[in-house]
């Protein structure tokens, strides 16, 4: 597919379900033309499957060289170094203010000349890892994933000038998963209540349209037990 700009188009292919995102500024029912067009390609010219292959390679290297190779690729490749923890890891490499950090660098990054973003930014990655951890039962890690993906898109919708849906659903869905999060979480009551500040906060200080999602999100946390 030609056009006049270039987008970044993700794709999750499971046996049951697929997840696609695309920069575009589309916000329309259903997949931009983009994400269509992969899933078009990847049908007619799928990618091969190198595992078995990269399964011999395997059996050939030493157990050390093996251990040395994947140090250096997580010590430089972060998001491989995020999804490698969250799978395998028992605590957070980083806080909630480093993971907002990075979020609002992608906003940076897609932002134009004047400061505004006008394309869908992927968080697919925050959304991964916190998704690995919650699997795992490390449900205060993923929190502290989600908290980090809210705030920080709460702290750049004056900057979105397109494709508020994608923008809007992806807060929803960290503060949604963050509430479940901390219900599931074995936390002491003084914790409990630590977490319900954080959004009783955002009740009067963020804008009108999102200080309504918190103060739903405010009232399952409190009208759950801990």
């Amino acid at each position: 597919m030609q056009g006049s700009r270039l987008y970044e188009v993700a794709v999750d292919l499971t046996e049951e379900t697929v997840s696609a995102t695309c920069t575009c500024p589309y916000t329309g029912p259903g997949d931009c033309k983009h994400v269509v067009g992969v899933l078009l390609d990847v049908t007619e010219n799928p990618p091969a499957d190198q595992s078995e292959r990269i399964e011999g390679v395997i059996d050939d290297v030493s157990s050390d060289d093996l251990r040395s190779f994947v140090v250096e690729e997580l010590a430089r490749n972060p998001e491989l170094r995020d999804r490698f923890l969250a799978r395998f890891g028992d605590t957070l490499g980083k806080s909630v203010d480093e993971y907002r950090t990075e979020i609002e660098q992608l906003f940076d990054e897609h932002a134009r000349d004047d400061g505004l973003v006008v394309e869908a930014t992927d968080f697919s990655r925050f959304l991964d890892s916190a998704g690995r951890y919650r699997e795992r039962g490390h449900h205060h890690a993923a929190a502290t994933i989600y908290r980090a993906l809210f705030e920080g898109i709460e702290r750049n919708m004056d900057r979105v000038d397109a494709a508020y849906d994608h923008y809007t659903e992806t807060f929803q869905t960290a503060l949604d998963r963050y509430v479940e999060c901390i219900r599931a979480a074995d936390l002491s009551d003084d914790e409990y209540q630590a977490h319900v500040d954080v959004i009783s906060e955002r009740t009067t200080e963020a804008v009108d349209y999102l200080a309504e999602r918190y103060a739903a999100a405010l009232e399952t946390l409190r009208t759950g037990s801990n």
